[in-house]
């Protein structure tokens, strides 16, 4: 696929070549979704969402779009794509069959439905290509408006690179703060929180961000009469216009069939953006959906007549064509043999695709049904294993699931049989061969991967220091600015004031506003923000006030930011930091631990719980070391209570996925984390009174949680474990038991039953009674480890109650 081209003098010549090229895009990627919606209803794909009836604006935004700049769009975009020369024919029904090979599907490997595009960031070996020297997309997600946040980011970093000091080296991401971030989405999507969100932030930062509302009156079936305020979304936005008093935004309007005008639009957008950084928003009107949403049903179910008749008539397409015609820029027969050789191109195309995507799993069926035929030479089940073998083999088109699925309950009939040990050979060969396909990449697998950290300890003065921890934290945060100029951190009350717990106090006037930033109440584009800048090469830390906020936060957390690694199969990263505090206050909102949500949620993001600052600190100094993504989780009752001060700060790491054990005993292992950990220190030195001594072992991250099973070893040792946190009953807590129990085979060392005490199932009611009574307490710790202790051993320690 040629892409299109974009010159300020050209002959007539040229110009007509260029625009019969564009028209050709169209063509191409409108028969795409046509045949497209064909291959679904035929059952050959699963489900197929297009971008029919936006292919003319698409082709004025890829003419704007540079070498460098990053787009942060939806399912729509597909002529985009191709224009800028990221997507082939096959490459676009690869795709829509899901073939789990990134040669054949760039995009997400088989991983994400079509219609969801990305470009490469980073090599095989995970590290970052020039990202200046290609036109860049951050990878899709299928939540509307979702794109959004992410979007903001990806703008504000070319801020950063034109304004912070430092950054010079850095030219592989940036050619001093010259990009622009380009958006798309749906008219209706705009209706979302997130949309408001990031258009508002994005004015008051002022970055160079380009969004494209492409309207065409309907989101799914319902009518933009409910979506919409005035049924128009430039019309509502009106206030963020710009004027000369006032920094705000460009606001643009244009029809989507007019092609002269949407290439002038974009040319103006991306001059503004780009010049000025200035935000855009490009309200692009009169498109259509000739498919309707998606092959999930037909739009003449919730269209009338008149609309539909209005939509063929106004098609971007047929208008270009009459373009075309009337400016004697084409022959009536030069543009049927063009649409003729465009059908024909994509007809080529999808057969070639299909071919690639079948022809593997074909030899697969063949291997097997070879091998099962060869086993029932000499098994009793000869009968039933010829019959399998033939069935296996009548399937014209088999998947990888019916070759697994004939392979395993092949097995069943040789439990018996020598041919047992060579058909479970092939079908764990064949699984260890597959399963990566559509598992691999959840977390980095390059060399930057936190599993190639090391330990390196604190180490003190003679003197042993003793400072309030967020002093620790403070100048721990110091030394990583001083030595990463690609660092900054952001968050409510993060900048002027050192954030709420003065953990960042004098950072901002020592290292500027761009680097130590304050920002408005919006954690969703907090979010989105540090997401997109560590696209781009920097290393963002963004700061949720509070652990109980993450929730605002936790949508892009789990749908963008924990999949990107997995969606693109390794092939785009964001090693974002999320700062936040929690634990152990007082109060229902600000001393929530609502771990167990978390964890769940954001598989494909380490979770970080230090018990102290001097931990949390070598968290942070362990990451700014790798290429992955965190949420580290600070003690909220920590801040003032005293700490050494080590005197290699910014050096010290704290390993990830190993647990410590910070109380040595024989009776009982207790495992927990973060502020918690000091109820339990507490009650096990009363427990030590009473003949009871416990170990106690401090997990320090849940995500991983204790790769070198110390926790089972601990168990080998007392016989009986018992987990204590404060999220509710069966949160983390049921986690770290399944973990210890089921997935690192504790079970079989145990003498007791394996136990957790946790809080309440309420949120934590308001002051030191409230915290009390609804979360575990030293005398809650003590009660229940001496229960246990009764039940194993009960003449010395007879029951309490």
């Amino acid at each position: 696929m040629s892409e299109t081209t974009s010159k300020t003098e050209i002959t007539f010549e040229d110009f007509k070549q260029e625009v019969l090229n564009d028209y050709k895009i169209a063509l191409i990627s409108r028969e795409c979704s046509l045949l497209g919606r064909k291959e679904v209803l035929t059952g050959k794909a699963k489900f197929g969402i297009f971008g029919d009836g936006k292919e003319v604006p698409q082709l004025a935004m890829a003419k704007a779009f540079q070498n460098g700049d990053f787009r942060s769009g939806y399912y729509r975009d597909q002529t985009f794509m191709m224009a800028i020369g990221e997507l082939s024919i096959q490459q676009f029904f690869a795709g829509l069959y899901g073939h789990a090979d990134l040669a054949h599907d760039p995009m997400s490997a088989g991983r994400q439905m079509g219609g969801h595009f990305t470009t490469h960031s980073i090599d095989e070996n995970g590290n970052w290509k020039n990202l200046t020297q290609q036109k860049n997309s951050s990878a899709d997600i299928s939540p509307t408006a979702g794109q959004m946040p992410r979007l903001l980011g990806l703008a504000l970093a070319s801020k950063i690179y034109r304004n912070v000091r430092g950054l010079e080296d850095f030219s592989n991401f940036s050619n001093q703060g010259n990009e622009v971030a380009w958006g798309t989405i749906g008219n209706a999507s705009t209706s979302e929180g997130l949309f408001f969100e990031t258009i508002n932030a994005a004015g008051v930062l002022q970055v160079p961000m380009i969004i494209s509302v492409w309207d065409d009156a309907y989101g799914i079936s319902v009518h933009a009469k409910y979506q919409t305020t005035k049924e128009n979304i430039s019309e509502i936005l009106k206030g963020f216009q710009r004027d000369e008093d006032n920094k705000g935004y460009e606001i643009l309007t244009v029809k989507g069939w007019d092609y002269t005008s949407l290439v002038a639009t974009y040319e103006k957008a991306a001059e503004i953006a780009r010049e000025e950084h200035v935000p855009v928003l490009i309200h692009v009107t009169e498109l259509t959906q000739p498919q309707g949403h998606s092959t999930s049903g037909s739009h003449e179910r919730y269209k009338n007549s008149d609309r539909l008749a209005w939509e063929t008539k106004i098609d971007c397409i047929a208008q270009m064509r009459i373009w075309l015609l009337e400016n004697d820029l084409a022959t009536t027969e030069e543009l049927e043999a063009l649409e003729n050789s465009s059908k024909k191109e994509v007809m080529e195309g999808k057969k070639a695709a299909w071919t690639a995507f079948v022809l593997p799993m074909k030899e697969e069926q063949k291997e097997l049904a070879s091998l099962l035929n060869v086993i029932a030479v000499s098994s009793a089940n000869k009968v039933f294993l010829e019959k399998q073998a033939n069935d296996l083999i009548s399937l014209k088109e088999p998947l990888r699931k019916e070759i697994m699925i004939t392979a395993r309950k092949a097995l069943r009939l040789l439990s018996n049989e020598n041919g047992k040990h060579q058909l479970a050979t092939w079908i764990t060969n064949y699984s260890n061969k597959t399963q990566p396909r559509f598992s691999s990449h959840l977390f980095s697998q390059s060399e930057k991967s936190v599993i190639h950290t090391t330990e390196i300890a604190p180490i003190y003065a003679d003197n042993d220091e003793v400072v309030d921890a967020r002093m620790l934290l403070r100048d721990n945060f110091d030394a990583l600015f001083s030595k990463y100029p690609e660092v900054l951190i952001f968050g409510e009350d993060a900048g002027a004031i050192g954030d709420v717990n003065q953990g960042l106090e004098g950072m901002q006037e020592k290292y500027g506003e761009l680097r130590v930033s304050d920002v408005g109440i919006r954690e969703a584009t907090i979010l989105g923000q540090g997401i997109g800048m560590a696209m781009r090469g920097l290393r963002p830390i963004a700061e949720i006030q509070y652990l109980d906020y993450l929730l605002y936060a936790i949508q892009i957390m789990s749908d963008d930011l924990a999949t990107l690694q997995y969606r693109t199969r390794g092939t785009q990263k964001a090693p974002l930091i999320i700062r936040t505090r929690g634990h152990r206050l007082e109060g229902i909102w600000h001393s929530g631990s609502p771990m167990g949500m978390i964890i769940n949620a954001i598989r494909g993001i380490h979770v970080l719980v230090p018990r102290n600052m001097t931990k949390a600190a070598g968290f942070y100094n362990t990451l700014l070391e790798t290429d992955e993504p965190a949420l580290v989780i600070e003690c909220l009752n920590g801040y003032r209570l005293k700490e050494k001060m080590p005197t290699n700060l910014g050096e010290f790491k704290t390993p990830i996925g190993v647990v410590e054990t910070i109380k040595i005993g024989t009776d009982l292992t207790i495992v927990s984390y973060g502020s918690t950990i000091r109820i339990i220190e507490q009650a096990a030195k009363e427990l030590l009174e009473a003949g009871i001594d416990v170990e106690i072992i401090d997990a320090q991250s849940l995500l991983p949680f204790d790769i070198n099973h110390d926790c089972v070893k601990s168990i080998i040792k007392t016989n009986r474990l018992l987990v204590i946190d404060e999220d509710v009953p069966g949160g983390a807590s049921a986690y770290l038991l399944q973990q210890i129990i089921d997935e690192h085979n504790g079970y079989q060392y145990l003498d007791s039953q394996p136990q957790t005490l946790t809080s309440k199932a309420h949120r934590p009611a308001y002051g030191t009674d409230g915290d009390y009574f609804s979360k575990p307490s030293a005398e809650d710790v003590f009660e229940k480890v001496y229960a246990i202790m009764h039940e194993a051993k009960p003449d010395k320690f007879p029951s309490l109650y």
